[in-house]
């Protein structure tokens, strides 16, 4: 049975945009569900082969840092091909560039298994992210199909129920995997899941854009499209926030599989496990932020503020740590969590209210925007403020400097959004 919703709705009634009708609870459940597997599959493809870095850098006799360009150009890729993707689903409709891009993102998997050298895994990589890209922009442009405001942080944060899992389980099972098997196998499973996500989107996500909605696209109308955006404060300002906060994140995940390896002498499994506390952290923080929003009737605005308190409490105690030399995996362990914990009231937050702000019908260029921002964010900021050197002393100033910038796009999306023409958070 396909994701669709009652066919005894009224004519006039299917002329009400998705975005403004009551969806049945069976509906939005298996919209949850399959939107959440195929946004778990980006997740699994950075975390899952995290606990194996040390041991791909050995297998390909190259360096760290050299395989954490790995990341980077992944990074890359679904910035290149969100900017790519968004418009295209627009145009095109939300079904047809999404199954294109995870068909593609399936074959460069395998291709990652297969790579003789570094450069080869880089370039497969960067592949594996521009087809990948498909999965982020087009689910972000069909929950702004179904909803907006609250509803849609709503939506979300019930969504990341399912890929939060993905992060939390992925360095658990490459961990596992690596110490039966060589780490190319990592990516095989990973192909396999990606595959499964490309059948479940084939038989169970039905096309929400109507052909009516559609736009066609000129380079002209899209740049002027992309400057409005920029130029308006209740979008451009999350966005920035999503952007630092991501680089600060990815600073730790890009990081601290060789830190906690290397430095404190955690083993695969030791390391996935801390990860995946930090993981059921943002998971927790995300439920807290359903609480706050629908029993407590907290604004989304204020919902940020709070979460941006406590990251700010974990970042500045993890520099505290490494600044008197008193770090050890269990305290690290508890700053990141705190730190987690608020990211994850942040995020659901800073994503709705930047997608809400945009209509239906350029939700895609919205999406394809702050995908891109993000990952580019995500890819070049933590190398930027790292030069190169992983160790805990980079990673902790690294974290503190970029979650500066995060504070400061808070401030500004909370003074847009008390602004009159402001839309309602």
């Amino acid at each position: 049975m396909t994701v669709q919703a009652s066919q005894s709705t009224s004519v006039s009634e299917n002329e009400i945009p998705l975005s403004e009708r009551d969806h049945p609870k069976r509906y939005v459940v298996l919209l949850v569900v399959v939107l959440g597997i195929l946004t778990a599959v980006g997740p699994l493809s950075t975390d899952m082969y995290l606990p194996a870095f040390p041991a791909i850098a050995d297998g390909l006799g190259t360096t760290e840092a050299y395989i954490q360009l790995t990341l980077t150009a992944s990074m890359v890729g679904l910035a290149v091909g969100q900017a790519l993707i968004g418009p295209l689903s627009d145009r095109f409709g939300r079904r047809g560039p999404l199954l294109i891009g995870m068909t593609v993102f399936t074959l460069a998997t395998v291709a990652c298994a297969f790579a003789p050298t570094a450069g080869a895994l880089i370039a497969a990589r960067a592949v594996q992210g521009l087809a990948g890209a498909a999965g982020m922009v087009v689910s972000r442009a069909v929950i702004r199909d179904h909803f907006t405001g609250d509803a849609m942080t709503s939506f979300i944060s019930k969504m990341m129920f399912i890929t939060m899992l993905a992060p939390m389980l992925g360095p658990i099972i490459g961990g596992q995997i690596i110490l039966v098997a060589p780490w190319p196998v990592i990516f095989l499973v990973l192909g396999a899941v990606s595959l499964v996500a490309t059948l479940l989107i084939a038989k169970f996500l039905p096309e929400s854009l109507p052909a009516a909605q559609r736009r066609e696209i000129h380079l002209r109308s899209l740049m002027s499209d992309v400057g409005v955006l920029v130029r308006t404060p209740q979008f451009i300002f999350p966005v920035m926030t999503v952007c630092f906060t991501f680089a600060t994140m990815f600073v730790y995940i890009s990081s601290f599989s060789f830190i906690s390896q290397e430095e404190f002498g955690a083993s695969e499994t030791v390391y996935s496990i801390i990860f995946a506390i930090g993981t059921v952290a943002v998971l927790l923080g995300n439920q807290v932020n359903i609480f706050l929003m629908k029993k407590v009737k907290i604004p989304s605005t204020r919902r940020m503020i709070i979460g941006a308190s406590l990251a700010t409490v974990g970042v500045l105690a993890l520099f505290g740590l490494w600044a008197t030399g008193t770090a050890t995996l269990v305290s690290m362990t508890a700053v990141i969590v705190v730190m987690m914990f608020g990211n994850g009231i942040v995020f659901p937050n800073t994503g709705a209210l930047a997608m809400s702000s945009q209509p239906p019908n350029t939700a895609g260029t919205a999406s394809a925007l702050m995908g891109s921002l993000q990952m580019a964010a995500g890819g070049a900021l933590p190398a930027l403020v790292m030069f190169g050197q992983v160790n805990l002393q980079h990673m902790a100033t690294g974290m503190l400097i970029l979650f500066v910038g995060a504070l400061v796009m808070i401030t500004l999306t909370v003074r847009a959004y008390r602004e009159p023409q402001a839309l309602a958070a």
